[in-house]
């Protein structure tokens, strides 16, 4: 009987174990398949087309010069590839400024023929329509589709994903402001973990130690939104008094947040790594005349250096992954940092504020995905670099 329970329990674990790996690999797998279906949208709003005068030179744009276009930054076909001629713009919303409602139709039935007329008499036009009023015998030239690319996504430097009629998805600025706060974050906070790790082993005495330490991981356990609120609350009001910020919501506030918020793990993990160090190795070291700051500088910390490596990589894995705490101070704005009080958006900020308005299966939806890959890969790296870490300490 108990050799048939513990086949029943083996059995159960197993099975447990074998759903858990199957689960995490079509998560991982409905991730990539959603992500990378962005790379074969069109530029432009499926439904709607950018045609020209038949006699204009471009036949293809892409997503940034489509933007730059209707932005009014390029005024000339030349800025473009084509003629020097300048650039007449047209939207469907514009039809009632050119056509009368009668010359329209009741219903638009006549809406067509407008366009294909109008096309066909401003050679310097370039008309953004639906595509159901192209007629077959249209006058005018349809640009060609252009696929959105993997330069544009990752490598391009600007993030408007709603932008009409060539909405933008480059990486560049939410990469940029990710790296850039982390990076802030863990130089602030290994200063001041590494010195409360060694206060705690080998300065503090065990009373304090056991009060300490307690106290230290349960900071651990606070929600991201509590630390959010206390940035927005008093970081943010200090920082914008301090160096005369129109905004206090910066990189700098959400590099404090973060800071405050990856000390825990780096000093339980620092001090588990220097608690490690022999006793036989400090007693060695005094015996042999060196004072206990020597001691810590040159036996204890050398022996931890794997440990105290994991803890600040696993620091910068919590300030990577964090998204609400910097939804909340960092500004929201999605540029390149230039300075670290400027305002910067990071990728899971990103993907929280945007993920509930993207329409499901469009390319502003399966960009979120893709940003959710990236968002993978670097964690993935990051607990490889911990267990390689790890290792190697073991060994």
């Amino acid at each position: 009987m108990k050799k048939f329970l513990e086949k029943i329990v083996t059995g159960v674990i197993t099975c447990s174990g074998f759903l858990t790996s199957v689960i995490i690999l079509l998560i991982v797998l409905f991730l990539f398949s959603e992500g990378f279906g962005l790379f074969s949208q069109k530029t432009t709003e499926d439904g709607y087309a950018l045609v020209v005068n038949k006699d204009n030179p471009v036949d293809e744009l892409n997503a940034k010069q489509i933007k730059e276009i209707f932005d009014e930054d390029l005024t000339n076909w030349k800025q473009a590839g084509g003629r020097d001629e300048a650039i007449m713009l047209f939207r469907f919303d514009d039809m009632q400024k050119h056509f009368s409602q009668e010359q329209l139709g009741e219903n638009y039935e006549n809406a067509g023929r407008c366009i294909n007329e109008l096309v066909e008499k401003n050679s310097g036009i370039i008309a953004f329509v639906p595509e159901n009023f192209i007629e077959k015998d249209f006058a005018g030239k349809r640009l060609k589709d252009h696929k959105i690319s993997w330069t544009e996504v990752f490598f391009g430097r600007e993030w408007f994903p709603t932008a009409t009629p060539a909405p933008q998805f480059g990486f560049v600025p939410l990469i940029s402001g990710t790296v850039w706060v982390t990076f802030f974050a863990i130089l602030f906070a290994l200063p001041f973990g590494l010195a409360v790790a060694i206060y705690m082993s080998e300065v503090a005495n065990e009373k304090t130690r056991k009060v300490l330490k307690p106290v230290i991981e349960l900071l651990n356990g606070i929600p991201s939104v509590v630390y959010g609120f206390f940035g927005l609350i008093v970081i943010v009001p200090l920082l914008q008094d301090v160096f005369g910020l129109p905004v206090g919501e910066s990189g700098l506030a959400g590099a404090i947040v973060l800071a405050i918020m990856a000390l825990p793990t780096i000093i339980t993990v620092s001090q588990d790594a220097m608690m490690n160090c022999p006793l036989s190795q400090r007693e060695a070291s005094l015996a042999l005349g060196a004072s206990k700051w020597q001691t810590i500088y040159k036996v204890v910390m050398p022996y931890s250096v794997s440990g105290i490596t994991s803890a600040i990589v696993l620091g910068i894995g919590r300030a990577f992954g964090e998204t609400m705490a910097v939804l909340m101070v960092t500004g929201n704005a999605a540029v390149i940092p230039l300075s670290i009080t400027d305002p910067l958006r990071t990728i899971p900020a990103t993907i929280a504020a945007e993920l509930g308005e993207a329409p499901a299966g469009g390319p502003h939806y399966q960009s979120l995905f893709l940003l959710g890959v990236v968002l993978f890969f670097i964690t993935l790296i990051i607990n490889s670099s911990v267990e390689y870490i790890s290792a190697k300490n073991k060994k």
